[in-house]
């Protein structure tokens, strides 16, 4: 088995359940307007585009309009605000880091490895995040949704994250929970497995064609 070198997270859904405090926020933002709530396991399956993804998806099934009439609504600028201020005020509070993620963080660390850190999130709401559950000092390196021109599926994060290490495509194994994760890791040219508990948009992570299925990242450990 590849002795990897080089290990890059998705965050969401990989290394900590965020979408409780997400879903709060989405409420608290339908909540302003007197739109109905959505539910939880909605919230979950519209994680992973970003932001304003998410927030015309929940506004869409709310006020039972299509995503393109939300999306060409002069209100949506407000709305994301809106969103963004509740947000700001919910990172951390409702989140928490998957069992085994700061035991399996460590381990890599000790043998010497590189940790990183891809995402869709932006910048503001990673750092909370991350600085919430004591990730800060955790990895080498983060890219947001909002640090490059492109995200996810685009390769952009990963590529910067293996120049800025001078790692070789195959000694880097990309982690991660979703669809979206499988394919930025092959257009990547990256090895990329995948974890059961997150949010892969409401279909099976099984069938997404990772090179491994693991339930926790302290499989990591044993590579």
């Amino acid at each position: 088995m590849t002795n990897f070198e080089l290990f890059i997270f998705d965050l969401d859904g990989t290394l900590v359940e965020t979408a409780p405090e997400i879903a709060d926020a989405v409420n608290d933002t339908l909540a302003e307007r007197g739109w109905s709530q959505v539910r939880q396991q909605q919230v979950n399956d519209w994680i992973g585009h970003g932001t304003l993804s998410l927030l015309l998806e929940a506004v869409a099934s709310s006020t039972a309009q299509t995503v393109q009439a939300v999306k060409l609504s002069p209100d949506m600028g407000d709305l994301v605000a809106a969103y963004n201020r509740h947000y700001e005020s919910r990172c951390g509070t409702r989140s928490a880091l998957y069992p085994g993620v700061q035991q399996a963080l460590n381990g890599l660390r000790a043998l010497g490895k590189k940790l990183a850190i891809v995402t869709n999130k932006e910048t503001r709401y990673t750092r909370a995040v991350m600085a919430a559950h004591n990730l800060d000092d955790a990895v080498d390196w983060v890219i947001c949704g909002d640090t490059l021109p492109t995200k996810k599926p685009d390769p952009a994060g990963v590529l910067d994250c293996l120049k800025r290490f001078d790692i070789a495509p195959e000694r880097a194994l990309f982690v991660g929970d979703s669809s979206i994760d499988v394919a930025t890791a092959r257009n990547a040219g990256v090895a990329v497995w995948v974890l059961p508990y997150g949010y892969n948009m409401g279909q099976p992570i099984a069938n997404c064609g990772a090179d491994r299925l693991i339930d926790s990242c302290l499989q990591l450990l044993d590579h």
